[in-house]
């Protein structure tokens, strides 16, 4: 029977340390890679060992025509090979296109083993001191300037009256504009929790109210950021 393994990759480059070593010794059982980006999948299995032998495996990746992907991997399935689903940065099927394959997988009776390995969505909500009982990852907002300060009105109101922690992620290059956004429509005592470049050597998740995110507005242009509202009790 075929197993399909859904192996975590490192959220930063230079944190290798953060992947179990269970997890080159499932992605050695495999034939099969499925990679959300193979180039970097590629130098993310040769950074935890250099002596596997890449192009032994069939490569597919997961963001091109998807509906041709999920065809492949039935069929690897029907032939009992044992694959790997490898995500751009963090957990497969988290915040990421592998989802498909693995719904994909389950329809066929697949064994599926989710590997242990870093995700920002849980290392944030840790660290943030928020409420770890009751929380949404509500993914990207919207770019619309009108529909995200809308967005993030309904998250703080919603936070408010069910003692939850919202979760969400942009962009990159558009960090400083979220965080704008939050700082403009979020009030004084909402607490927000900025995570940035986890797992890093330069890591920093710091949780303040909006006004005093007001005092010390971060530079988040251009790096890894994830961002937690908390308006609970």
């Amino acid at each position: 029977m075929s197993t399909v393994y859904l192996v975590p990759c490192v959220l930063a480059e230079d944190a290798i340390e953060s992947i179990p070593a269970y997890v080159m010794d499932a992605v050695k059982k495999c034939q099969v890679i499925f990679a959300e980006n193979e180039r970097t999948a590629r130098r993310f299995l040769k950074s935890m060992d250099k002596t596997i032998v890449i192009d032994d495996y069939e490569w597919f990746a997961i963001h091109k025509a998807e509906e041709e992907q999920v065809l492949q991997i039935k069929l690897k399935i029907k032939e009992g090979k044992d694959i790997a689903v490898i995500s751009e940065a963090g957990c497969p099927g988290i915040a990421d296109p592998g989802q498909i394959l693995i719904a994909a997988a389950q329809q066929m009776n697949a064994v599926i083993k989710p590997l242990v390995g870093p995700s920002s969505i849980l290392l944030a909500l840790m660290a943030s001191g928020m409420n770890g009982q009751q929380f949404e990852f509500v993914g990207y907002l919207a770019i619309d300037t009108h529909e995200r300060n809308k967005k993030i009105q309904e998250l703080e109101a919603s936070s408010r009256k069910n003692n939850s922690t919202k979760i969400f992620i942009e962009t990159p290059y558009r960090n400083n504009q979220l965080f704008d956004s939050l700082i403009k429509n979020c009030t004084g005592t909402t607490k927000l929790c900025i995570g940035v470049n986890i797992t890093a050597v330069n890591e920093s998740i710091r949780t303040h109210t909006i006004t005093e995110w007001k005092n010390k507005k971060p530079e988040l242009h251009k790096q890894p950021a994830i961002f937690l509202l908390y308006s609970g009790n």
